[in-house]
């Protein structure tokens, strides 16, 4: 009878150390599984941001994109987990990282790392949706071309049936539509949307309106994110009387820079085309007006 008993306690001390070795596993498994999660979802947010902001510059040059990455890796403080990046043009960025992690109990089976990726793809498409426009419209049936400059409001003596290219984003007068030229629209227009034009020349509000812009970019730098000489315009198509009409409808958005202050002698406001990626929405059977916005793919 006391053998048994000793044998039967032999046996219990066996079973509990292989509990305890199975609970000391799985917390092990836990541990190192948490971390590495941990680990990959901040990865993923830094790659995704990081494609997103290098995107922006895709219709500038692979060399503007590649220094964008760089700084939003670096403030990630990710710089040396770039494994890989392809862009393609005017299209698309692909941006790979790739960080070595350190696991805890893993390193007791010889296991001192593991290498934990992340990528994101994003595209360019057109701009469907956007805030953030000025009161100018182009005419769809303006054949555009980059880098060319057009006319965004005539002057008195090239105005047809009194319109002047001016759009009443938030309604009619000049004090409001002053204040939409310094600053922009801020609520939403999209594709198919329906506005009003803005009857008069209202030289004197369009010049303090385009002057404001072009003193708040004083270097003139076409590619600096936040220069106000870039302004996001309205591609339209005259609803009624092309001649004489006092409502269009949206069909796309072009941006437009300014080249030069306005004058006494001068009413219009020209503009040169450019192509730019910027916020927005795209929307289904948005046509490619220059204005581009950034998705994310994978």
């Amino acid at each position: 009878m006391k053998a048994w008993i000793k044998n039967e306690k032999g046996n219990a001390l066996i079973l509990m150390a292989i509990g305890l070795g199975m609970a000391t596993a799985m917390c092990g498994v836990v541990i190192d599984g948490g971390h590495l999660y941990k680990t990959q979802s901040s990865l993923q947010k830094t790659v995704n941001a990081t494609a997103l902001s290098g995107a922006q510059e895709l219709m500038n040059s692979e060399e503007e994109v590649s220094n964008v990455v760089d700084e939003v890796l670096g403030a990630h403080g990710e710089s040396e987990s770039l494994y890989n990046m392809d862009v393609l043009e005017e299209q698309s960025l692909r941006v790979e990282l790739e960080r070595p992690t350190d696991v805890f109990f893993s390193s007791l089976f010889g296991v001192e790392t593991v290498d934990i990726n992340a990528s994101a793809n994003v595209e360019v498409a057109a701009v469907g949706e956007a805030s953030g426009a000025a009161p100018f419209g182009i005419n769809e049936e303006t054949d555009l071309v980059f880098n060319e400059t057009y006319d965004l409001k005539v002057d008195s003596g090239d105005s047809t049936g009194g319109n002047f290219g001016i759009l009443a984003l938030e309604g009619p007068g000049a004090k409001t539509y002053e204040e939409t030229l310094k600053n922009g629209y801020d609520e939403p227009l999209r594709i198919g949307d329906e506005v009003d034009t803005q009857t008069g020349n209202i030289s004197g509000p369009t010049e303090r309106g385009v002057n404001h812009r072009i003193d708040n970019c004083p270097s003139g730098d076409i590619y600096d994110r936040d220069c106000d000489r870039v302004m996001l315009i309205p591609v339209y198509a005259p609803i009624g009387n092309k001649d004489n009409y006092r409502e269009v409808e949206i069909r796309g958005f072009a941006y437009f820079y300014l080249e030069e202050r306005m004058n006494k002698n001068d009413d219009s406001v020209r503009g040169r085309f450019i192509k730019r990626v910027g916020g927005g929405t795209i929307v289904e059977g948005s046509a490619s007006r220059g204005a581009y916005t950034t998705r994310l793919t994978q």
